[in-house]
């Protein structure tokens, strides 16, 4: 039989996703699970996304799109990041994918060859660490511990451009962490990668128009303009529109890149379709109401998590500031027994939590950091606390 190519033996299934498809298990053979572990936002854009696309299925035109994205979109797309702060940037600047994953793997297959680095912070999205490996990069970790809120430091970056790696990415607000970089911090992460220009700089922001408490959204090219030649800025629809299933992921970048995007795409995609361009415009040019409510809503869940979290005897837990996501450094518990299990590791708490509580959360490992889990807390209100107070009843129960 001929054989798989090499490359399918480093791909991973998402762990994110074996974790969901064991609660929606449970619950399916009657089990009472609540489930803080697949990071979708879970509420649905406004009604006029809606109604541009039932507009836009009322006068489909069957064709293909552009393999760039429809001109209305790039406009779109264009004065939502004016808005953020990006200035100067043309349609020869933006490409389009399905989902922001898809772009960043066409990014990885435009940016690095086999056997070039790239590096990033862990806690770090499965993602990143996955796409790496099926193109054959070599990956530099940098490790971020709840003793440093999990972000990375000047001296960590400085260490680790001058390995002159080929790409930089980062992810700002953070998944898994929610840890967001304040202005200060962007700027001086932004005067140590000025002084290394040989290195490609990927900005995974999906969350940022979720931050909390008055922090804002920053970016390195803010802070040094310099660094647009070699800056890729990553965004889509699908944390802050509730879109996630709608699948538009788009960059800002040199024209280079986003030509580089948008011929991979004509191999991959061929064109979003001319029903979710419509939505995707509307999302990005219409109100904005449930954005901005559903991140005030997050930060008031953020609030209920760490109190409940940091009421724990031994349970460290970073504020996180953006996203909706809790990160609980958790190994307290290792090297003790919940009834007759003992657990040794993040993998084996997080399973003995849903088997003993019906609570459904990742393990920190599959994000780099074996000492920690993660929350996703934007379950219905209604299970929020009881969902935390199982998880407290758990840790009380450890002997």
């Amino acid at each position: 039989m001929p054989q798989l190519a090499q490359r399918i033996g480093r791909a991973q299934p998402s762990a994110i996703m074996v974790i969901a498809e064991k609660a929606k298990q449970l619950k399916s053979a009657g089990r009472d699970i609540i489930s803080f572990s697949i990071g979708v936002p879970n509420f649905l854009p406004g009604e006029h996304v809606y109604a541009a696309a039932r507009e836009a299925l009322s006068h489909d035109s069957g064709q293909y799109g552009s393999n760039r994205g429809a001109d209305v979109l790039l406009d779109a797309f264009l004065e939502h990041i004016e808005a953020l702060g990006f200035s100067g940037y043309g349609r020869k600047n933006i490409s389009i994918g399905i989902g922001a994953k898809q772009v960043l793997y066409n990014l990885a297959e435009a940016l690095l060859n086999e056997g070039e680095e790239i590096c990033f912070a862990a806690p770090y999205w499965t993602t990143y660490h996955d796409i790496a490996q099926i193109v054959g990069a070599k990956i530099n970790v940098l490790h971020c511990g709840p003793e440093q809120n999990y972000k990375l430091t000047v001296d960590q970056l400085d260490a680790a451009l001058a390995r002159k790696p080929k790409v930089f990415l980062f992810n700002n607000p953070s998944n898994p962490t929610g840890m967001v970089y304040s202005r200060e911090e962007i700027a001086a992460l932004a005067d140590v990668l000025a002084k290394y220009p040989d290195t490609w700089i990927i900005t995974d922001d999906i969350y940022n128009s979720m931050v909390f408490d008055g922090l804002g959204y920053h970016n390195f090219v803010f802070a040094r303009p310099e660094l647009r030649d070699r800056l890729i800025f990553v965004d889509s629809l699908s944390k802050t529109y509730g879109m996630p299933g709608w699948r538009v992921g788009l960059i800002a970048a040199p024209e280079a890149v986003a030509l580089a995007v948008t011929t991979l795409n004509s191999n991959h995609i061929t064109s979003v379709p001319e029903v979710i361009t419509a939505a995707a415009v509307a999302a990005f040019s219409g109100p904005q109401d449930i954005p901005q409510a559903k991140c005030e809503e997050f930060a008031a869940k953020r609030d209920v998590v760490v109190h409940a979290l940091r009421a724990i005897p031994g349970v460290v837990c970073p504020r996180p500031q953006g996203a909706f996501y809790a990160f609980p450094d958790i190994s307290i518990a290792f090297g003790k027994h919940h009834g007759g299990v003992r657990i040794e590791n993040d993998v084996q708490f997080c399973a003995a939590l849903l088997e003993a509580k019906g609570v459904a959360c990742v393990p920190g490992s599959a994000f780099g950091e074996p000492r920690a889990m993660r929350i996703s807390y934007t379950c219905p209100t209604a299970q929020l606390e009881p969902g935390l107070a199982r998880i407290a009843e758990f840790f009380a129960e450890l002997s």
